[in-house]
């Protein structure tokens, strides 16, 4: 079997890209189509297979295995777009769930929203208390049986929840992470019940201390568990049917993929697999170019998103907040907002413009598209300023509309704040750079880093048009926009990059110093675990490599950090280092001083992250060397295009990057085209083409803001 293929499903697109491992690396995008994605999907693959000249059939048959990502987990959660659920909880501790342990009033609120204490509400319950409901039964916190599990009285519950039509139930049970021998009977118990209903435990999919988050994550679980399950279940049938012979596979939010036939029982680890296929395929174009600090920023069609990747590892959460509720999911840290190119523009009665969040998505798209929309989008006013040309997207395939995009911008927007058309556009532009430079600061500075010390990578369809913009926000001296073969599609690229990754983990609180042995039990038996579910994924791997982690605190204190632990150091020299590095890392996130070790310190959880390596490792590959640096033979002329209000519109070289090659050098200001996006090099700064193909862009320091 010849061929991986990454395919990122985004609000607006589908991308895929394909790589041989032998030189071939291919890219496509197709109109996403909701509801039903997985036509999207089909169509992209259709387009790769075009592009080698052969049947969709012939080129599934020869596909060693399919990475897929999606965003539908993630936009059911935030849109509360999901199934009725019910919740079974021990006797006595149901309203857990509705107090929120007081986070309910802070999780996912921005300072000023914290300082509107009377503005402040908990508007997001999980689920309705009729739906959640309790039984008779308590383990301790050492694991032992204290009542042993009334199983009349939770038939009559779970009767009650099917007969109230949920689709799924959610089983958090106190102390179950402990001894999970009552979660377990309920499953049983349920399916005896009703075989249909989707069931989600808390001590598989969260075996973490803390009784609401755990409860939360598994409730949000269930709530995407069973459209998980029927969107995979039908798009494998549909590839099986056009012949495809490897497995395939979900990105999850760690960065790494799990067989689709596994992901609906851990359904709350493919929230965010899109974000996170951006930051994968960073990792692998910065191996290959050397950068170890980068910035990965995404600007697609609905949403701006960026990760970071420090010292060549990325930054990794343990937890992550949605609707105001916290995850237990351990992840690649990723910031987003909805600041994409089908962001809508709008004024709100005070006169002020906003971008987004809310999208134009798919359908029916920018007003430019001509599908029917009629609010304005960064898309239109990049129409309008001559960044993107009149002739369309995708190489002329999507056709634009120039009047249609003028007439939303003119009505919404420049109308109501006195504007020209031009103007307006130009403030769309102004805003949508300055709310993601403010992303980009939050993601760097508040880890406590000094983005002067990165390179950005910019990719997505609208990345290119704004990554000089957003970075001279930050003060960043280099961009790099991965181009090639890849260009828009980058984040099907890192999908395509990605290993299968498992974790598990276990909460064993214990006082420092730790016991080796005890530590050295816990270790081998979540190792056991994961090795187990990597055998369960149905594919051979090169080479498996293993990761030990304890979460650490200060005692009594909430913030806890990953701390590295090594196979060899798990004696009690290496488990004080390791103490030791919890320190040195507390101060470096919240200041000197700020940590107390008089106080204690505590282990919580224990994870093992398990990367099974696969086969295929897709490298962008090498292109031409220009005879000189000069890229005027690439000019295919020029064309009005305003990157700045107070300047106005500057005729600017368009240049067809087709005909590019590396070492040429393109000064700005200058619009590149790419059949599946459009690069803007500003005033003052300069495009080099690398050896793969990238464009590095030396950004200004003092160009227009």
């Amino acid at each position: 079997m010849a061929y991986v293929i990454g395919v990122d499903v985004g609000g607006t697109f589908t991308d895929a890209v394909l790589d041989d491992n032998e030189g071939t690396l291919i890219a496509a995008k197709s109109p996403s189509s909701p509801p039903d994605y997985s036509v999207g999907v089909v169509d992209a693959l259709d387009a790769l297979a075009g592009q080698l000249d052969l049947s969709l059939e012939d080129m599934l048959a020869d596909t060693h295995h399919i990475a897929h990502g999606t965003t539908s987990s993630l936009n059911a959660l935030v849109t509360g777009n999901v199934p009725a659920v019910g919740f079974l909880t021990t006797a006595g501790h149901r309203d857990s769930l509705y107090i929120m342990n007081v986070e309910g009033r802070y999780l996912g609120r921005s300072p000023d929203q914290l300082q509107n204490v009377m503005g402040q509400t908990k508007t997001h319950a999980l689920l309705p208390k009729k739906r959640a409901l309790e039984v008779i039964e308590r383990i301790d916190r050492d694991g032992n049986v204290v009542v042993p599990l009334n199983e009349d009285a939770a038939r009559d519950a779970i009767r009650a929840l099917v007969a109230d039509g949920v689709a799924a139930i959610a089983v958090s049970l106190l102390w179950s992470f402990r001894n999970p021998v009552h979660e377990r009977r309920l499953r049983e118990l349920v399916h005896e019940i009703d075989p249909v209903v989707f069931v989600s435990l808390s001590s598989e999919v969260s075996p973490r201390i803390r009784e609401f988050s755990r409860s939360a994550t598994t409730i949000m679980s269930a709530q995407i568990g069973p459209g998980l399950r029927d969107y995979l279940g039908e798009l494998e049938t549909k590839l099986r049917d056009h012949k495809l012979a490897g497995p395939l596979l979900v990105m999850q939010s760690n960065g790494g993929a799990i067989a689709a036939a596994e992901a609906p029982r851990g359904a709350i680890s493919t929230v965010g697999s899109v974000l996170t296929g951006g930051v994968v395929g960073a990792l692998s174009l910065g191996r290959q170019l050397g950068h170890r600090n980068i910035i990965a920023t995404d600007v697609g069609g609905t949403t701006f998103l960026a990760g970071l990747i420090v010292d060549g590892e990325p930054v990794r959460a343990t937890t992550t907040i949605i609707n105001h509720h916290p995850i237990n999911v351990p992840s690649l840290e990723v910031h987003a907002i909805g600041s994409g190119g089908g962001a809508i523009a709008w004024v709100d009665p005070g006169g002020n413009l906003h971008i987004g969040p809310r999208s134009a998505q798919a359908v029916p798209g920018p007003a430019c598209y001509g599908q029917g929309g009629t609010e304005p989008t960064n898309t239109d006013a990049n129409l309008v300023l001559g960044i993107l040309p009149e002739s369309g997207l995708l190489g002329g395939k999507k056709k634009l509309s120039m009047e249609l995009a003028r007439e939303a911008i003119r009505t919404r927007i420049a109308e109501p704040l006195g504007l020209s058309v031009e103007d307006a556009a130009s403030a769309i532009y102004a805003v949508q750079n300055a709310q993601t430079g403010d992303l980009l600061r939050k993601t760097v500075v508040e880890a406590g880093h000094d983005p002067r010390n990165f390179i950005v990578y910019a990719f997505g369809g609208s990345g290119p048009a704004h990554c000089a913009g957003y970075a001279a926000e930050v003060g960043v001296k280099q961009v790099v926009v991965p181009l090639g073969q890849v260009a828009s599609a980058f984040s099907a690229y890192g999908l395509a990059s990605s290993d299968v990754v498992l974790a598990t983990e276990l909460s064993v609180p214990s006082a420092i110093p730790l016991d080796p042995e005890k530590v050295r039990k816990s270790f081998e038996e979540l190792e056991a675990q994961v090795r187990e579910a990597l055998a369960r994924q149905g594919l051979s791997f090169t080479s498996i490599g293993i990761e030990r982690e304890i979460d650490m605190r200060f005692t009594a204190q909430l913030a806890e950090i990953a701390v590295p632990v090594a196979g060899d150091a798990m004696d009690q020299p290496g488990l004080d280092a390791a103490a030791t590095w919890f320190e040195r890392k507390y101060a470096e996130l919240y200041g000197e001083g700020t940590g107390f070790r008089g106080a204690g310190i505590q282990a919580i959880t224990f994870r093992v992250r398990a990367t099974g390596v696969l086969p295929f490792s897709p490298e962008l590959p090498g292109i031409g060397v220009a005879g000189s640096s000069d890229a005027s033979a690439a000019r295919t002329g020029t064309r009005p295009v305003c990157l700045d209000g107070a300047t106005g519109y500057v005729d600017t070289g368009v240049y067809d990057y087709r005909k590019l090659a590396r070492g040429h050098v393109i000064p700005g200001p200058a619009i590149i085209e790419v059949p599946t996006t459009t690069v803007v090099v500003p005033h003052g700064a300069t495009g080099t083409i690398d050896h793969l193909g990238n464009l590095t862009i030396a950004a200004s320091q003092e160009q227009p803001r």
